[in-house]
């Protein structure tokens, strides 16, 4: 979950420019990580894992003090990942208190609490596929392997197999050219077996945040690397990823209109599950930092209470082949997603580069005039046959839902 500077290789660059929207958006929303029969999720496997219920959308935030829990609940965030040096008593009871579940270490404290419901899940580590520190002034040495990674979680399993656990890996899931994996530098091959060392796979990479001009600004590598998680796990795995919202390390920070993109291109790519990444160590570290960020906090919460309002639809499969969209200008394609739920069609729409459009959208198995209502922006189009037309601004997210 480290701020580490990236940068991205030509090639991947130019593979992500052709992504079809709706292909890749079944790779992995079809899944594990979809609503499975019965009106469950996939977490109706763990008895003590999240809960199944299809209108619960996890929306976590990344290694946090547990006495802010009631602040970040107000903030839509119904989940926390990872706490510092623990947990431990004090913690638990904090987050007891807040009603705030949270995936943690499984130390001897986590193990004492194995029938205690505040804990939903077991971290089993952050970024082993990045080179590990080998002491302070004594450089790095290589990733940990993937092998040792896989033998662990099975261990963690055996300890207790009523939750769920949860690898968070770095970026070279979405950029190769990571040197932070020192001798595993361009090696996407062993994201597959790193992907065997979990059951929900995560990653991080932060585009806006970020020193290199290869990455900066790029948002569309954050689709990148849920495509490839969904990809390389087959559908057998969920899929979360994590999103930047501070300016981390570096002088540049997402807007708010970034942010809301990079969530959305997550989304529509197969993510079922977001980790809110809020330490800033620039001017000055704080591990809150979203907290002491009014404009940023609306703007996070406003996103957080729209996923959790649309929870029961993103837990829906997705509709494979259910629209397609064309742009009026290709240098700026919009990815799109399309799911039904309660005799309505709903199509989420980014646009991935950074300029202006028009799309040309086409609902499949429509007929008729329909009225498109685009949800939280109280205004209305006109489709005929499941054909409709939409401006998009600079990475501009527009929702439809068509009753």
């Amino acid at each position: 979950m480290k701020a580490a500077a990236a940068g991205a290789c030509l090639a991947a660059v130019l593979a992500l420019a052709g992504m079809a929207a709706a292909a890749a958006a079944a790779q992995g929303a079809e899944g594990a990580a979809g609503a499975a029969a019965g009106g469950t999720t996939a977490f109706a496997k763990w008895k003590n894992g999240p809960p199944s219920d299809p209108a619960y959308f996890p929306i976590a935030v990344w290694l946090q003090d547990a006495k802010n829990a009631p602040r970040y609940k107000a903030a839509g965030i119904n989940l926390y990942i990872g706490l510092w040096q623990g947990p431990t008593e004090e913690q638990l009871a904090d987050l007891a208190k807040a009603a705030m579940p949270v995936v943690c270490e499984q130390n001897a404290v986590g193990l004492k609490h194995k029938d205690d419901p505040i804990i939903v899940g077991w971290m089993h580590g952050d970024e082993p596929d990045n080179a590990q520190s080998l002491g302070e002034g004594k450089g790095y040495g290589p990733p940990i392997e993937p092998e040792v990674i896989a033998a662990d979680y099975e261990r963690i399993r055996r300890a207790d197999p009523t939750r769920p656990v949860v690898l968070n890996l770095g970026q070279g899931v979405a950029w190769d050219g990571w040197y932070g994996r020192g001798e595993r530098t361009n090696h996407p091959e062993d994201y597959p077996e790193y992907a065997k060392g979990g059951d929900v796979i995560s990653f991080d990479i932060y585009p806006v945040a970020h020193p290199r001009k290869e990455v900066q600004g790029k948002l569309w590598y954050v689709a990148h690397g849920v495509q490839r998680l969904c990809e390389w796990t087959k559908g057998e795995k969920i899929v979360w990823n994590c999103i930047e919202c501070t300016r981390i390390g570096e002088d540049t920070k997402a807007t708010p209109r970034q942010v809301k993109a990079e969530v959305w291109m997550a989304l529509v790519h197969g993510s079922t599950g977001l980790v809110w990444f809020v330490h800033e160590w620039k001017p000055k570290f704080c591990e809150w930092a979203l907290l002491e960020d009014p404009e940023m906090l609306a703007a996070v919460t406003a996103i957080n209470r729209q996923i959790a309002s649309l929870a029961p639809v993103l837990s829906s499969p997705t509709v494979r082949d259910g629209a397609t969209v064309s742009s009026e200008k290709p240098e700026v394609p919009i990815d799109l997603a399309v799911k039904r739920h309660g005799g309505a069609t709903y199509v989420f729409a980014v646009g991935m580069r950074d300029g202006q459009t028009r799309g040309t959208f086409k609902v499949a198995g429509l007929k008729g005039k329909q009225k498109v209502e685009v949800l939280g922006e109280d205004r209305a189009l006109d489709a005929e046959d499941g054909a409709f037309e939409d401006a998009f601004k600079p990475w501009d997210v527009h929702v439809y839902a068509i009753r």
